[in-house]
């Protein structure tokens, strides 16, 4: 997936690709691409690119006398998880190329391209940066640096670091790869509490007796996380590549696949965060809850029922036919009067031992717990529900009559 660093090397290759070029005519748009038609025709026209952290800015300025005469007009683009840009002969267009940009004649025809094979990469008419993303990790680094420090009492710092350090309101730039590389490198756990991680920064300064170059030195060989945030995406930019080379294929990828140490490589472990995304550390897997036991709180707090009994009516007959409605089919056949107890009989005392049915003493005060429904066994249901309400609907059985 593409990350801060392939951001910027694609805002590199668009600047050195298409220095030179002149571009005319409309914008093209892919028609099953679901993102918004590029209003824009000029007669000649140059593409500039920036970006900032996980957003590229594409501009396109008209050159002076082009007709018809009109603004420039920026583009912000996300690539989602395989987005790129790609230049390309306008008669041998690469697939999914979701938007193009052609050259104007004479020369031969040319098209900038946006190619996404997954659908996933975003572009917005207007210029304008996607609000609520932090400063740049890469650009930026005091202002990002600050923005952390100054926003520890916010609870995305409740989460495991792992996490947090996917948040682009705080690190704007930052994704898989990059953070289980950045961890690795400090041996940090992963699931250590982010602010428990990040709030040792906020005192962390260096002697100002030190000269300007051993503060360097002491940083460079000493860098904590928010550095490390800094310096490990200008690694991934310097390697260069990543289908922005002069290589094509495999081989343009060679150099990051050698320098990635944790990411991917054999010996290290990996799980799925909450967002379903893979995180690569060092060590042993957290103690993972069982799955029957979690789920058996979950029923315990959520689905058991408490529920008030209320006196029947006082005529037994009455009582008898309602609790014939309750009781279905068993087995061997229909339930029998010999097999139906009264009403007060039901509740099994707490304290005899001997597992005989014993009187409840005060119906309108007792309080029932009854077991979760069962398709296996709904008989059991009926039965500990036999002293409530005749209104009270019981699932799968229907609603009892209402007693006149």
């Amino acid at each position: 997936m593409p990350e801060g660093p392939e951001l910027h090397l694609a805002s590199r290759f668009v600047n050195e690709a298409c220095r030179g070029l002149v571009f005319g005519g409309c914008v093209e748009k892919s028609p099953i691409s679901r993102n918004p038609e590029v209003p824009f025709e000029s007669s000649a026209y140059h593409i500039s690119a920036s970006a900032r952290g996980k957003e590229l800015r594409l501009t396109l300025s008209p050159l002076p006398g082009a007709q018809p005469s009109r603004e420039p007009l920026a583009l912000v683009f996300r690539f989602g998880m395989s987005g790129s840009f790609q230049l390309a002969p306008g008669d041998a267009l690469p697939a999914h190329a979701h938007l193009r940009f052609y050259t104007a004649p004479p020369r031969p025809r040319l098209a900038l391209c946006f190619v996404d094979i997954r659908r996933f990469g975003r572009w917005d008419v207007g210029g304008e940066w996607q609000p609520g993303r932090g400063p740049c990790v890469l650009l930026e680094y005091e202002q990002f640096r600050e923005n952390v420090l100054r926003n520890l009492a916010d609870k995305a710092f409740d989460r495991p670091i792992c996490e947090a350090l996917l948040d682009q309101r705080f690190f704007n730039g930052i994704g898989n790869y990059l953070r289980a590389e950045i961890l690795y490198r400090l041996r940090i756990p992963p699931f250590e509490k982010a602010r428990t991680v990040l709030v040792a920064l906020q005192q962390h300064k260096l002697s100002p007796e030190l000269t300007l170059s051993q503060k360097i030195r002491a940083k460079l060989q000493n860098p904590d996380l928010l550095e490390l945030c800094h310096s490990v995406p200008k690694e991934v930019v310097q390697l260069g590549g990543k289908g922005y080379g002069q290589e094509s294929g495999e081989e343009d990828f060679a150099a990051f696949r050698a320098w990635l140490q944790c990411y991917g490589m054999a010996g290290m472990s990996s799980l799925r965060d909450r967002h379903g995304r893979t995180i690569w550390f060092q060590g042993a897997s957290p103690a993972r809850r069982n799955p029957r036991e979690h789920r058996g709180v979950l029923r315990t707090e959520w689905r058991t029922l408490h529920l008030q009994a209320r006196p029947l009516p006082a005529d037994e007959a009455h009582s008898e036919a309602i609790l014939s409605k309750l009781q279905p089919s068993s087995p061997r056949g229909l339930a029998s009067s010999r097999t139906q107890k009264p009403p007060q009989l039901l509740r099994k005392g707490r304290g005899g031992g001997d597992g005989q049915p014993q009187p409840a003493t005060n119906p309108k005060a007792s309080r029932l717990t009854p077991c979760l429904w069962s398709p296996r066994a709904p008989w059991r249901l009926s039965r500990r529900l036999s002293q409530l309400a005749p209104s009270f609907p019981l699932p799968g059985l229907g609603s009892p009559p209402v007693p006149p």
